[in-house]
């Protein structure tokens, strides 16, 4: 079972199985690839119709030629996927608990995510009749394009197992939804916090550590490299780091709030002791006590010797989301084996102003 990553891009561009479905069909609907058996036997599949997409009068049941799940099972696959994205890994529903979310009306489309940067423009004139003219000025546009990315990985339901599970009365098995899910979800950490970057359909994706306009802050010594120094200065050794990586954030004009993210290594040595002084304080609740520091969130797909700060702010980081994970029926060998995946359409999307202003400081 591995990840895959597939493309809409710019001008019909596509790349990937999935994408070359949404290409042909125009667009996806997902309702139609998960077909239950009803209570009559029969199959069938949701369909939306139009409308509030929370209000069940908005979907409707059509009959369908085949289908192998009954809705039951289709429930138990479900919540197997939603449940996996409760483990640790945090940056993507970091992004979601602030709202930092842009939905797409069309995810299914063949472009890419347009959108537009605007330079500085006009100014205020002191004047003491307000009549004298103004300097005239226009904001220039930038043009930008990022690739949509659909996120999926493959697993199989054989049907002997499926018909024995129902004779005995047991539950279906989750266990490849849940590792596919796995996938899916480490995909999108991968995304955020590695050095990959993906360019596709004249646009790029960016990571929190390699986006050209991030404000770099040197790392003079690993944080787990100071076991020979005393208490004391491990604990303002790492209290120095964090509030250089704050002036630099405020010296690129962003002021917080921000999210600190430190790698594996790290995680244990935040929880010993600031300093004599002031026992029961860890290093961790002294670096709270920052203004603007919201939190301190552990990454296991940040490298080694990485700190992130990031102001959580829309004009510097967002969610772009066009289907949240959930799972569909692929493909059908016979009747003994049915293909699944479990997709999503998400990217975050790394943002800075015209002039290179960003909200990421990147300790390394």
């Amino acid at each position: 079972m591995f990840e895959n990553i597939d493309f809409v891009g710019q001008n019909g561009q596509i790349s990937g199985q999935v994408a070359a479905y949404i290409a042909s069909q125009g667009r996806m609907e997902p309702g139609s690839m998960r077909p239950y058996i009803g209570a009559d036997g029969r199959a069938y599949a949701t369909i939306y119709k139009g409308g509030d997409a929370k209000s069940p009068s908005s979907y409707q049941a059509v009959p369908v030629g085949y289908a192998t799940l009954r809705r039951d099972e289709w429930k138990q696959l479900d919540e197997a996927v939603l449940g996996i994205s409760e483990i640790r890994l945090g940056g993507v529903q970091d992004l979601i608990d602030n709202n930092l979310v842009y939905n797409l009306g069309n995810a299914m489309g063949t472009t890419v995510l347009e959108y537009h940067d605007m330079s500085d423009a006009l100014t205020a004139d002191l004047t003491m009749d307000g009549v004298t003219r103004g300097k005239g000025d226009r904001p220039e546009y930038g043009t930008n394009y990022l690739p949509i990315p659909i996120i999926h990985s493959d697993y199989e339901i054989n049907a002997r197992a499926l018909e024995a599970s129902r004779k005995l009365g047991n539950p279906l098995d989750t266990t490849l939804a849940e590792r596919a899910a796995r996938k899916v979800n480490e995909k999108l950490e991968t995304m955020l916090f590695t050095n990959t970057s993906y360019a596709f359909g004249g646009g790029t994706i960016y990571s929190y550590i390699n986006h050209v306009d991030r404000n770099q802050v040197t790392l003079a010594t690993h944080w787990d490299d100071m076991v020979d120094s005393t208490l004391e200065d491990i604990g303002s050794k790492i209290l120095d780091d964090v509030i250089a990586m704050k002036q630099a954030s405020i010296n690129d004009l962003h002021y917080g709030p921000w999210m600190l993210y430190i790698p594996t290594a790290y995680e244990t040595l935040l929880d010993k002791d600031y300093d004599k002084t002031t026992p029961g304080t860890t290093i961790r609740e002294r670096i709270l006590k920052i203004a603007g520091i919201k939190g301190i969130k552990i990454v296991d797909k940040l490298p080694a010797n990485n700190v992130l700060m990031v102001q959580m702010t829309s004009d510097v980081v967002r969610l772009v989301r066009g289907m949240g994970i959930q799972n569909v029926e692929w493909q059908t060998e016979g009747k003994f084996i049915t293909k699944y995946k479990v997709m999503t359409i998400q990217v975050p999307q790394i943002r800075s102003d015209s002039a290179g202003h960003s909200g990421i400081v990147h300790l390394a």
